[in-house]
């Protein structure tokens, strides 16, 4: 019997029905594929989030009538890989609690695999919106109902019935996010202005894990312009967090726009746009700007916020690129340069 090296060998031997989802800058569907090539060194972590690759393993064996479900948070090398001494400890513990034979992981041993977490230091639990989004994502991609909570917001949300809106709960409002199509889009970008700051922000809060239609994306940067213009920060920082992954044209303008006022680009916007509004920097010019913004700013940490970016595959060329072509004389440029002096410091032992 072939030895078990990797939890996707685990995933196969135990014959699990196993479904993967992203936990890191958002929660989208983790396809198999990717977690087997980033086991085998193979694949950078293409959604890193704090130098990790955290995921949520939905994990059913045996007769369990529901699948467990798993939080992890699998280290990374500074290249983004995988570092493998904390995933082979926690897969030694995954061997011995549920057994290294097939034929042993069945229902007597199934219960056991909802306590793995316990005292794991690779688990985490995820923020309250994550989770409500995980719930929704997971319902919604098995064809199961969504929970008691949609119909309520769905309600408040289209305007078909005036309700209290403190009777809403965030399960619900993550529940019509995943379900919108073209039509609720239009619809809720119309109700948009009527919102209260609470909801709203709600609901930007989960619009980010999905590409936002044209109609709410345009609707979300002129929420978002009008809170700048009245001082309210957080409504601001909400809408343009909103639309990072969305791939509508109004969501890139906005991104140019904000760049470019240097009176926008405080510390709580750029972090927004790090944090949520990565997939908007995968342009050249927006990056540059980016760039130049962070490191004009005395009260960022540019060397973080630039490893934290240089660790997204998708953007660590571009990233890379950047900071080698920067004028000598610049503000990026000597950030750059401390950035290096201090990598090269050993501390004394």
């Amino acid at each position: 019997m072939q030895p078990i090296h990797t939890l996707c060998d685990f995933f196969t031997r135990s014959g699990a029905e196993v479904t993967l989802y992203h936990l890191g800058r958002r929660v989208v569907p983790c396809a198999r594929d990717t977690l087997l090539a980033f086991e085998q060194q193979q694949l950078a972590w293409p959604e890193p989030w704090q130098g990790q690759a955290r995921i949520a393993v939905l994990f059913r064996l045996g007769d369990m009538p529901e699948p467990a479900i798993w939080f992890l948070a699998l280290p990374l090398d500074e290249q983004g890989m995988l570092s493998p001494a904390p995933r082979d400890a926690f897969l030694q513990r995954l061997l011995e609690t549920l057994g290294r034979s097939v034929l042993q992981v069945g229902e007597p041993a199934a219960a056991d695999a909802e306590h793995l977490m316990q005292d794991n230091p690779l688990a985490f639990t995820p923020s309250l919106t994550f989770q409500a989004l995980l719930n929704a994502r997971a319902t919604h991609d098995r064809a199961l109902p969504a929970s008691q909570h949609f119909e309520l917001a769905q309600a408040y949300l289209d305007g078909s019935q005036t309700l209290d809106w403190q009777a809403l709960g965030l399960q619900g409002i993550a529940d019509v996010v995943v379900r919108l199509d073209a039509e609720t889009s239009t619809t809720l970008a119309q109700r948009l202005d009527a919102l209260p700051a609470e909801v709203l922000h709600s609901l930007c809060y989960c619009l980010e894990h999905i590409d936002v239609a044209p109609r709410l994306a345009a609707a979300l940067s002129a929420r978002g312009e009008q809170a700048a213009r009245e001082g309210d920060l957080e409504t601001f920082c909400a809408c343009l967090r909103s639309v990072g992954s969305s791939q509508a044209a109004a969501a890139g303008t906005w991104y140019d726009a904000v760049l470019e006022d240097a009176h926008a680009c405080g510390p709580d916007t750029l972090a927004a746009i790090a944090g949520r509004g990565w997939p908007q920097l995968e342009h050249a010019e927006r990056l540059t700007r980016f760039l130049i913004r962070l490191a004009d700013d005395p009260r960022q940490d540019f060397a973080a916020v630039v490893r934290d970016l240089a660790l997204i595959p998708r953007l660590r060329l571009l990233v890379m690129m950047q900071l080698r072509d920067a004028p000598t004389d610049s503000k990026m440029a000597r950030r750059l340069a401390m950035m290096t002096s201090t990598a090269r410091v050993t501390p004394r032992s």
